[in-house]
């Protein structure tokens, strides 16, 4: 999953070499974290969080397929 994000956000962003993805475990979810240069926030967010809300619905459907739940934060 940690690889999937980072592919993603790498082909959005105009800086990908200060992308960077961590992921903390928990029982039952793991929290992903994205964190991307400033100036690139705004295309990760996508106009109204649409692009977001897309990452995270190819997480939800990732996750389905693994049994396990994924989040997606994306840092400042």
């Amino acid at each position: 999953m940690k690889q999937l994000i980072e592919d993603i956000a790498k082909s959005l962003v105009d800086v990908p070499e200060e992308v960077v993805v961590t992921t903390v475990d928990g029982e039952q979810a793991t929290i992903i974290e994205l964190k991307v240069a400033p100036s690139d926030l705004g295309k990760v967010i996508g106009k109204q969080g649409r692009t977001a809300r897309s990452i995270r619905t190819i997480l939800g459907a990732a996750g389905m397929k693994l049994n396990r739940r994924f989040t997606l934060e994306i840092l400042e």
